[in-house]
C-alpha cells in the first residue's frame, strides 16, 4: 500500500509538472507612445534596439497589430479586459476629476471588472504589474491600486499611492521571476515601459551613445536605447535562469507616437508621476509611413509593434503581414495558453490569437474591430488626422467617421495599408453598411460610466 500510494504521488507531482510546462510564462512589454517606426529592425535611420531586435530575430513580428485606442488609458483598459473600452467610457486618458467628468469620462476602470491578471490567478499564476498604471491617475489619491485588479505584486506610476521611479520597472522585473522560478510557479508579468513618453528623462550614458546627433534626437535617441537595455535585462535573466523556451514574450506598444506642434521650443517639463524631463518638442516618432500619429485612429496612431517570441513554438525570424490581431485578443489568447476557462458571463470582443501566434496566418477575423474617441470637427489643418470619432474594420475595409457620420473615409488595408486612397466614393454601399454596423454597435454602449467608478472628489 505505502509504495502504490508513493507510486501515485509521484505521478501526481510529475504530471502536475508537465502540465504547468505546457503553459508559458508570459512577459507582455507595452511601451508608450513608441511609434511603428522606432525600431532598427523597422528600419530607423539611427535608433538602436538591438534587444527588441533580437525579439523579432527569435520570433515573430507581426505587421498588422493594432490597438483598441490612440491614446493611452483606453489601449490600456482594452488589454486589461478584453473589451472595447468605449463599453467602460474610456475614451481618453484618465486625467485629474474635474477633466474626467467634462469628457463623461470615470475616473478609473471599475476595480471589479473582469481582468486579466485575476483569470491568470486563478489557474495558479503568479501576477506581477511594473511600470506605467494609467488605468486611474496619481491625481486621484483614492483611486483603487493596481493590486486590486488581480497583481500579486506591483510597482507603478500614473497610479495612486507611492510612485516608483520609472528606471526601475525592469528590476523589479527581475526580482519576481526569480521568486518564481525559485517557487515553481508559472507567471504573468506587465512590464509596461514609460519610454517614450514625455517628460523624457534622460541620462548622460545614453545621451552619449548618440553624441553625433542633434540634441532632439539624441534625447529621443537616448531614452528608447535606455529602455531597450533594460528589456535585454529581462531577456538576459530567462536565459540564465533556464526559462527562455518556456516564456512567452511579447512587445508592443500602447498608441503611436506623439508629434510636437510645428515650432515647438524644447523646453524641461514637470510631470506628478515621474518627474522632471524634457518635453514634447524631443518627440521624433516615426510610423514608417503609417498615416497619422498619437490621438489619431488612422493606422499611424493605432498601428504599433507587435514581436512576439516563444522558442520552439512561434517561428523564428518570421514576418507576418497579413493576420489582424487586436489588443482585445491578448486577455483571451494568453488564458488560452495558461488553460483558463473564461467564465460563461464574460463575453471578450477579442478572440485568442494562439493559432496565429504559432504559424497559422489570418487576415479575416470573425467580427469587426471598432473604435471610439473625441474627434475635432470640422477638420483642422493644423491636425489633418484627429477628426475621426468612429472607426471599424471588417475584413479588408476600413471606415472613419465623425461624431453624426455626416463625413467618412473608406480605405481597403489589404491594398492600401497607408490610408493613401479613401474609396468612399467608389463603393458608397460598403460605407453605408459599415457606418450602420457603427450605429448598431454605438446603441449598445452605455450613456455614461457605472460602477464603483467615481473619486469623492466628484460630490465636492
Amino acid at each position: 500500500m505505502r509504495k502504490f500510494l508513493l507510486i501515485v504521488l509521484v505521478v501526481f507531482v510529475v504530471g502536475r509538472d508537465l502540465v504547468a510546462d505546457e503553459r508559458p510564462n508570459i512577459v507582455f512589454i507595452f511601451a508608450d507612445d513608441w511609434g511603428w517606426g522606432d525600431l532598427s529592425c523597422h528600419g530607423h535611420p539611427y535608433v538602436k534596439t538591438p534587444n527588441i531586435d533580437r525579439l523579432a530575430k527569435e520570433g515573430t513580428d507581426f505587421h498588422r497589430f493594432t490597438v483598441a485606442s490612440g491614446v493611452c488609458s483606453p489601449s490600456r483598459t482594452a488589454v486589461m479586459t478584453g473589451h472595447f473600452p468605449a463599453r467602460y467610457n474610456i475614451d481618453g486618458h484618465f486625467a485629474w476629476v474635474p477633466s474626467n467628468a467634462k469628457r463623461n469620462m470615470p475616473d478609473w476602470l471599475a476595480p471589479e471588472t473582469p481582468t486579466l491578471p485575476r483569470f491568470l490567478k486563478s489557474a495558479g499564476y503568479a501576477t506581477a504589474h511594473f511600470g506605467k498604471w494609467h488605468l486611474s491617475n496619481d491625481m486621484i489619491p483614492d483611486s483603487p491600486l493596481p493590486s486590486e485588479y488581480g497583481y500579486d505584486e506591483y510597482g507603478a506610476f500614473n497610479c495612486a499611492g507611492e510612485q516608483m521611479p520609472v528606471h526601475e520597472d525592469a528590476e523589479n522585473a527581475i526580482r519576481f521571476i526569480e521568486k518564481c522560478e525559485a517557487s515553481r510557479q508559472p507567471f504573468f508579468v506587465n512590464l509596461w515601459l514609460h519610454e517614450p513618453h514625455t517628460p523624457f528623462h534622460v541620462v548622460p550614458k545614453y545621451r552619449w551613445r548618440f553624441r553625433d546627433l542633434e540634441e532632439r534626437d539624441n534625447i529621443y535617441a537616448s531614452v528608447l536605447s535606455h529602455a531597450d537595455d533594460r528589456i535585454g535585462q529581462v531577456l538576459d535573466v530567462l536565459d540564465r535562469l533556464n526559462l527562455t523556451d518556456n516564456t512567452l514574450v511579447i512587445f508592443s506598444s500602447d498608441n503611436g507616437p506623439a508629434r510636437a506642434a510645428e515650432g515647438a521650443e524644447l523646453a524641461l517639463m514637470y510631470d506628478t508621476a515621474t518627474g522632471a524631463g524634457y518635453g514634447v518638442a524631443a518627440s521624433m516618432g516615426i510610423t514608417a509611413g503609417r498615416k497619422g500619429y498619437k490621438a489619431a485612429l488612422y493606422e499611424g496612431g493605432i498601428g504599433v509593434p507587435f514581436i512576439a517570441r516563444w522558442p520552439g513554438r512561434i517561428a523564428a525570424g518570421k514576418v507576418d503581414d497579413q493576420s489582424l490581431i487586436s489588443a482585445v485578443d491578448l486577455l483571451p489568447t494568453f488564458c488560452d495558453l495558461a488553460g483558463v476557462t473564461l467564465p460563461e458571463s464574460y463575453r471578450p470582443d477579442g478572440v485568442s490569437q494562439v493559432a496565429v501566434l504559432t504559424g497559422t496566418a489570418s487576415p479575416k477575423r470573425p467580427s469587426p474591430l471598432f473604435w471610439k474617441m473625441a474627434g475635432s470637427w470640422p477638420i483642422k489643418a493644423r491636425q489633418p488626422h484627429h477628426w475621426v470619432s468612429y472607426a471599424i474594420v471588417q475584413d479588408h475595409w476600413k471606415a472613419l467617421t465623425n461624431e453624426d457620420s455626416t463625413y467618412a473615409e473608406l480605405y481597403d488595408l489589404t491594398a492600401d495599408p497607408f490610408e493613401k486612397s479613401d474609396l468612399s466614393k467608389l463603393h458608397p454601399l460598403v460605407v453605408s453598411q459599415l457606418l450602420t454596423q457603427i450605429a448598431d454597435w454605438k446603441s449598445t454602449l452605455p450613456e455614461r460610466p457605472q460602477g464603483n467608478v467615481f473619486s469623492v472628489e466628484r460630490r465636492k
